[in-house]
């Protein structure tokens, strides 16, 4: 019982330590205009592209 008893005052100070820092707020969200851009060449063929994510090709 007293292992729970000192997780819960552990606990209780991390919530208390957490909700001590405001959370930011914003008046106004400025999202810039995007530049215009032409769409790049194609480089890798139809058959066979290599994803973002991992560099395996999809296939």
């Amino acid at each position: 019982m007293r292992d729970a008893d000192e997780l819960t005052c552990l606990l209780r100070a991390w919530r208390d330590d957490i909700d001590s820092v405001p959370i930011p707020t914003f008046a106004e969200l400025l999202i810039p205009a995007q530049k215009q851009r032409s769409a790049p060449g194609m480089a890798a063929s139809a058959s066979v592209q290599v994803t973002k994510t991992t560099g395996w090709p999809d296939r």
